[in-house]
């Protein structure tokens, strides 16, 4: 059994380079988490509809509420756990991913509405549960100077997994001959067969990645048990999740701003790309019609593409990083990306909105990975986990605000034309890309003040001291 304590900063210890091989196995469990991410986000709405819900968007609240408190609280967890066998992040990863393969193999079974809506919340918190530890392990693990190419990694398996699971269901029909439809209150075999083999690739991938990595010890194990009964325990865990936001590093803070504006973009895409495509684009409001049906049809495609995109632009972000900067990889990234939002007001072809998803699935994968990157070089060693589940609170408070906002805007401000939103989610992303410019990377300081010291002290993987 894993012990529960505080762990000591690790920033005077040197970290070794890792292999290719070494941060693929890190890594690999993402693959599985985005499996349950994209099966939940695909099909959830789906299932709910089949069960006759109604308030569609009042249920999804389940989602970032959940991640708003778990994610936090398992990262202040984790940074006080340590097991000779299992390590720190590892035990999480590995009950997240229990928890979670059984809610996807419970979720398509559901009979009633409130079953679903319940097990959308067990199933979000199980993945949030193996899903947070996985951004600390690479603050924990890797070297300043590799930490892009450990989050550029994580992205890459994020996006094959969002391509493939959420292809699932079409996968099922067209190559195997599975039916994608059903009676009345019944969730398609299509789908069902989806979440198994959803639930199977989850615990499959994070069991790889809890087989084939190891953690280090706390530096001093005494100091480690001392801690043990001054600040362990779940409430603490609680309270200082949501005390966490008013003492954020200085880094934080400014990533904070450049998160909300990024996310902001993305939620306007997720919410309004099928209306805004189908009317502007196919020019069709009716939902029952044919014309309606290949068009949302083609949305699945452009998301299919974005996420591809970005499962390969992951793997040229570390170059770009290495020959620019994060602060000027992430600026171009997000200005790619907002005009692609932007170049939709102008295509009337659908085949040229690929193009336009190229440009987002850059965008996807620079605010997947270089963030994080920036911000576990700003983290204590002691608080890495704690302080990435705070910074989830900015991708789920502009979530709400989307939720509250952003109808409002299309209804009253655009007149019903879902085409401005989008265009309004580009500009948000321009935004925060040049927000970026003004973020204090402290890897980026360092490797110049090592530059000027005329020594090769970027190797030296100890996070500047965050300014508080």
């Amino acid at each position: 059994m894993a012990s529960v304590a505080a762990a000591p900063s690790t920033d005077t210890q040197q970290k070794p380079r890792l292999s290719f091989w070494q941060i693929w196995n890190m890594s690999f469990g993402f693959l599985g988490i985005q499996f349950g991410f994209a099966l939940q986000n695909a099909n959830v709405s789906r299932i709910f509809e089949t069960l006759g819900g109604t308030e569609i968007a009042l249920y999804w609240l389940a989602a970032p509420l959940t991640g708003l408190l778990v994610q936090p609280v398992i990262g202040y967890l984790s940074d006080r756990t340590w097991s000779p066998r299992w390590g720190r992040r590892r035990p999480f990863f590995l009950i997240g991913a229990v928890l979670a393969s059984l809610a996807l193999l419970v979720m398509p079974n559901v009979t009633a509405l409130w079953m679903a809506v319940g097990m959308l919340w067990i199933m979000d918190s199980s993945i949030n549960i193996s899903m947070e530890p996985f951004r600390a392990l690479v603050g924990d693990l890797l070297p300043s100077e590799q930490r892009t190419t450990g989050f550029a990694a994580q992205t890459f398996f994020i996006g094959v997994g969002a391509v493939v699971a959420s292809s699932l269901p079409w996968m099922f029909t067209n190559w195997f001959g599975i039916a994608n439809t059903a009676p009345a209150g019944e969730i398609p075999p299509s789908v069902r067969y989806s979440f198994y083999l959803g639930g199977v690739a989850f615990f499959g991938a994070v069991l790889w990645t809890v087989l084939r990595t190891r953690e280090y010890p706390p530096h001093d194990l005494a100091e480690f048990e001392a801690e043990k009964q001054r600040s362990a325990g779940f409430m603490n865990g609680v309270r200082e999740s949501f005390a966490g936001i008013l003492h954020m590093p200085k880094t934080m803070r400014q990533l904070a701003v450049v998160q909300f504006f990024s996310w902001l973009a993305l939620f306007s895409m997720w919410i309004y790309a099928t209306p805004a495509i189908t009317s502007h684009i196919y020019h069709t409001t009716d939902a029952t019609s044919k014309l309606y049906n290949e068009g949302a049809d083609w949305v699945g495609i452009c998301f299919a593409v974005y996420n591809g995109v970005s499962a390969l632009a992951a793997l040229i972000l570390p170059v770009i990083a290495r020959a620019t900067s994060r602060r000027v990889t992430h600026l171009l990234c997000l200005v790619v990306g907002g005009l692609g939002l932007i170049s939709i007001y102008f295509i009337q072809n659908p085949n040229l909105l690929l193009v336009s998803m190229v440009g987002v699935g850059f965008a996807w994968a620079s605010i997947l990975s270089v963030p994080y990157a920036m911000l576990a070089g700003a983290l204590p060693a002691n608080k890495m986990g704690y302080y990435m589940g705070v910074f989830n609170f900015f991708i789920v408070i502009p979530q709400v605000v989307a939720g509250l906002i952003l109808g409002y805007f299309t209804t009253h401000v655009f007149g019903g034309q879902s085409v401005y939103t989008l265009m309004l989610g580009g500009a948000s992303m321009i935004l925060s890309g040049f927000l970026t410019l003004l973020v204090h990377d402290s890897d980026e300081v360092r490797l110049t003040d090592d530059a000027t010291a005329d020594r090769p002290g970027y190797d030296d993987l100890a996070p500047a001291n965050p300014q508080l």
